[in-house]
């Protein structure tokens, strides 16, 4: 796939950088990458993708706007208050970066659905804020072979982990967290969450989603991102592969999968 002139302006930071260059960067304009959530997380995670010139982003998310959101979501402004987030998300991509093709489902994913939006994507983002959804979202990319990026904040702490179980050696997000779907949760109305640190969060999880797509540095999967704002640190652990895992166990390499999702809404 060729960039053209206006393409090999608009991305000429990347295309100089020599673990892209102009490779990286058409890797980048055939490359499909899911967002699941455009909150918090997905929201700065959105404008990187769309400004690093993905081919397409699809953004699910069954929320609407809310005043509150606007201390942390910055892809939104006052006027897009009780808008569905997912097509404000996708008119804010349209308008930062019109090479992008930007797909927006107002719909929340569960097991009856998110096969056909995880179906013959690159990578997926997942930005969501319960872990039933993360679970979810974690099965079918790992019974896809799609590359999992997943972030969490709570508070002042961040998380953010690549995972691709179907791999000998790299773990699934089960062999992560376990398997408990109702474990108590609190949401950010109840603990509060710090705004800029949502920002850090997606920022590093679009440049995940970017890595999984170009292959550029070290391979990052199998690793796990702690960050503490109120001390300003940053730790990365090694996740093990747990052997006696029920999702991945057994799984053997294969290529991604490939098909095509739903129609999106426009409402």
């Amino acid at each position: 796939m060729s960039l053209s002139d206006e393409e090999l302006e608009r991305y000429a930071r990347h295309i100089v950088l020599r673990e892209l260059g102009g490779e990286g960067q058409r890797r980048l304009k055939d490359s499909r990458v899911l967002v699941i959530g455009a909150g918090g997380i997905g929201s700065p995670a959105i404008q990187y993708l769309a400004a690093a010139g993905l081919g397409q982003i699809a953004i699910v998310d069954d929320d609407r706007v809310d005043l509150s959101n606007l201390q942390r979501q910055t892809l939104f402004g006052t006027n897009d208050i009780g808008r569905s987030k997912a097509v404000a998300a996708a008119a804010r991509v349209e308008a930062l970066n019109p090479n992008v093709e930007v797909l927006a489902w107002q719909d929340r994913v569960d097991g009856s659905n998110i096969d056909a939006y995880v179906r013959g994507t690159h990578a997926v983002l997942d930005g969501s804020d319960n872990f039933a959804t993360r679970l979810t979202v974690a099965d079918a990319a790992l019974r896809h072979r799609v590359p999992l990026i997943s972030a969490a904040v709570a508070e002042f702490e961040g998380q953010l982990g690549t995972f691709r179980g179907w791999e000998a050696d790299k773990p699934c997000y089960r062999c992560f967290v376990g398997a408990d779907p109702d474990r108590p949760e609190a949401t950010c109305a109840e603990q509060g969450v710090l705004g800029a640190l949502t920002g850090l969060m997606g920022s590093l999880a679009a440049l995940e989603a970017i890595r999984a797509c170009t292959g550029f540095g070290e391979d990052s999967a199998g690793k796990l991102l702690l960050v503490d704002a109120l001390s300003l640190r940053f730790r990365s652990l090694i996740l093990p592969k747990d052997p006696g895992c029920p999702a991945c166990s057994g799984l053997q390499t294969g290529s991604s999968s490939s098909g095509t999702m739903p129609q999106p809404s426009n409402a």
